[in-house]
């Protein structure tokens, strides 16, 4: 499978209403580094694949080419139910995605690097 296929299909598995970092992707893809989730979003194609669910490790929507916020990502996240405190971040203990089971992991080829429950930064 290629490394955009399995980084997507990894973000497939979050839960509407919670939220994963592009680290903690790359951690359970076992490839690649936080950066290289944030290309692969960027590239994204497909409609069905949920990647407003994947924010930066300071749980903020990570700026664009603008240096602006994707306020349409927000707005997605807060109509699935996420909240934002008044910074702009989304608490992690309330929101945050642990990551799929092992067996999960297996099926679809992937080898985290750590464990999938640790959010990678």
């Amino acid at each position: 499978m290629q490394p955009y296929q399995r980084i997507y299909r990894v973000v497939c598995q979050i839960p509407p209403g919670r939220v994963a970092t592009y680290g903690q992707i790359a951690a359970i893809c076992g490839l690649g580094t936080a950066r290289t989730v944030g290309y692969a979003m960027a590239a994204l194609l497909e409609d069905d694949v949920p990647w407003q669910r994947v924010i930066n490790a300071q749980g903020r929507v990570s700026a664009r080419v603008g240096g602006e916020e994707d306020k349409e990502q927000r707005k997605y996240l807060m109509d699935e139910g996420v909240v934002f405190d008044r910074l702009g971040r989304v608490d992690f203990r309330i929101f945050g995605w642990e990551g799929p089971d092992m067996d999960w992991l297996e099926r679809n080829g992937c080898f985290p690097a750590v464990s999938p429950r640790t959010r990678g930064k």
